[in-house]
């Protein structure tokens, strides 16, 4: 039973290698929302290095790299900051996450042990209800079940989800494939099923992405095709007039505890739009 310590609740989906340009041409249930009103899309630039495991750090903790001390893939450890889900822990909520592995290891235990870390259920950890991955093409159609799951039987007040499959497919065969398109296309189409059930049960959700992918299959680096991605919000707290185009990433995890009314830690970084609804 969902703790009555906190009343909103949220769900951060996070597609992993999801380009700004190609969610605009290929997802056409989310821009359905956009253009009826009933989301915001905002162009996201996420930080550098533009790698999977420092941005998984940044969504979750909003410190940039050279102060997190998460420069690289290689970095396997728990996190040192403060993340969203201890700051939901701490104000009485319940924490969830169906994810890459490296998740786990950031937020609760490093290294990961398949056998032990697989799917995790203790009020202890920072993500109480967990299940996780370990391979890149893990369906996504999975990971939404295995989130579907623990919505339903958790009622979480903060969720994770982070598919794999658009960032697989785009280093096997690039950004420019019509390979990479049709995942994209085909993460809209499963969000289009979940979508629905959960804004019906009163969660917001923001849709976007850690990093994106460049015409080589790549990227790390300091390219728009890297650092350009997509936020797509789905909450009445947020004003459709706010005149907010562009944000950094470093103010996504401000942003959430706003729309989860729970205090931001002192180290996330909060820059010109502040992370703040007026």
């Amino acid at each position: 039973m969902p703790n009555k310590a906190m009343d909103e609740k949220l769900i951060l989906i996070v597609l992993d290698g999801c380009r700004y340009d190609t969610a605009l041409e290929q997802m056409g249930v989310l821009n359905h929302f956009v253009a009826h009103h009933q989301a915001t899309l905002i162009k996201l630039i996420a930080e550098m290095p533009s790698n999977s495991r420092p941005l998984y750090e940044v969504l979750a903790t909003g410190v940039p790299s050279y102060r997190n001390g998460i420069l690289t893939n290689g970095h396997v450890r728990r996190s040192k900051e403060v993340s969203i889900f201890d700051l939901v822990k701490e104000a009485g909520g319940i924490t969830g996450a169906a994810a890459y592995y490296w998740q786990s290891e950031l937020f609760n235990e490093a290294p990961y042990d398949i056998a032990r870390h697989r799917i995790q259920h203790d009020e202890k950890n920072a993500i109480q209800h967990g299940i996780f991955y370990s391979e890149d093409h893990y369906p996504d159609s999975h990971v939404f079940a295995d989130a579907n799951y623990i919505i339903q039987t958790y009622a979480p007040h903060f969720m994770l989800i982070h598919s794999m499959n658009i960032d697989d497919v785009g280093h096997k065969f690039t950004a420019a494939s019509r390979e990479y398109a049709a995942t994209v296309n085909q993460a809209d189409a499963i969000l289009g099923m979940c979508l629905p059930t959960w804004l019906e049960q009163g969660y917001q959700i923001l849709v976007t992405a850690d990093h994106g992918m460049d015409d080589k299959g790549l990227h790390g680096g300091s390219l728009a095709a890297h650092r350009e991605v997509p936020l797509f919000i789905f909450s009445s707290k947020f004003p459709e007039n706010s005149g907010i185009q562009q944000m950094n990433q470093l103010e996504l995890a401000p942003l959430i505890c706003n729309l989860l009314e729970i205090d931001a830690s002192g180290n996330m970084q909060i820059g010109t739009t502040r992370g703040q609804i007026s």
